[in-house]
């Protein structure tokens, strides 16, 4: 293996003119990996398969490595056993279906509906800011919708008498969603009873405004729904995105389709949605340990 590797890393010097970091960066790389394929017993890289290259990311991954280092590891292993096929060292490249951890996917952190209540119930809804956050929040888990979507939120994109309101989202890509019974109570309660009096006699386009009547910006809404799930106890890791997470989540555990929660979330590929699922399937699982008579 170590012939094979400094084969290669004499091309890159003398026909690709890579710089001396690159390849030195490139020998420890390769290096690593094939002194875990020798910890797996794995003598010959013609013995190498797709599973050692994954599970070696892997292992990568587990030691807390960062994806921009580990996919770093991958390009060197790629180009590696490329030359190895084009020089016929070997007849198979086994890293051709191994796919960048750029694609990995993090299964969001999601709220359970106890968790959500609570959350809701922080505001004080006796002061003019609390009606506020109490909209604000019954809102974003009504529709999924990102902080900065809230935030940006206007008066004429809300219609409480349809029960929808329609979002500009990435891309100004518009979508229409419907809202709930509670949340609508919730904005006509802060439109009749607070919005007025925090404008103090200025106007503004949008809807949710600060107490200084002006526009919402994402970052007060963010540090907001982290004040309330810290008063609520709640001790998962609070992310900006954790309302919508949860609207997703809940919304497929009760047996909504893919494609709607799609366009409700504006996810422009249906990918990035099935990530819920596998939420979806953890809870599966943790049933099925539970109540099977063989788990």
């Amino acid at each position: 293996m170590q012939e094979l590797i400094e084969s290669f890393l004499n091309y890159l010097t003398v026909e690709r003119g890579l710089s001396s970091n690159t390849i030195v960066s490139y020998r420890q790389d390769l290096l690593s990996y094939t002194d875990f394929l020798k910890r797996q017993g794995i003598e010959s890289l013609s013995s190498s398969r797709k599973e050692e290259v994954v599970n070696f990311m892997v292992q990568l991954k587990d030691k807390g490595m960062s994806v921009s280092s580990i996919c770093r590891h991958l390009a060197a292993i790629k180009a590696f056993y490329r030359f190895l096929v084009k020089e016929r060292f070997l007849q198979v490249d086994p890293t051709i279906l191994v796919e960048s951890p750029k694609m990995w996917k993090k299964i969001p952190d999601a709220l359970s509906l106890d968790e959500v209540e609570a959350l809701l119930a922080q505001p004080n809804t006796r002061e003019l800011q609390g009606i506020r956050d109490k909209a604000i929040l019954e809102t974003m888990y009504a529709t999924g919708m990102r902080v900065s979507e809230v935030a940006g939120l206007k008066m004429d994109s809300v219609n409480l008498d349809a029960g929808f309101l329609r979002c500009v989202g990435k891309g100004n890509k518009e979508r229409v969603i419907p809202l709930g019974r509670k949340a609508i109570a919730s904005i006509q309660r802060y439109c009749l009873n607070s919005r007025a009096l925090l404008l103090k006699g200025k106007s503004s386009e949008y809807l949710f405004v600060s107490r200084l009547g002006k526009k919402m910006s994402r970052q007060i809404i963010w540090k907001m729904i982290k004040r309330y799930a810290r008063q609520a106890g709640i001790r998962k890791a609070i992310r900006p995105h954790i309302l919508r997470h949860s609207f997703a989540t809940h919304l497929l555990e009760r047996g909504a389709d893919l494609r709607s929660v799609q366009e409700m979330l504006g996810h422009a590929n249906i990918s990035t949605t099935q990530i819920y699922t596998h939420i979806n399937k953890d809870r599966l699982k943790a049933i099925h340990r539970m109540y099977h008579p063989r788990p």
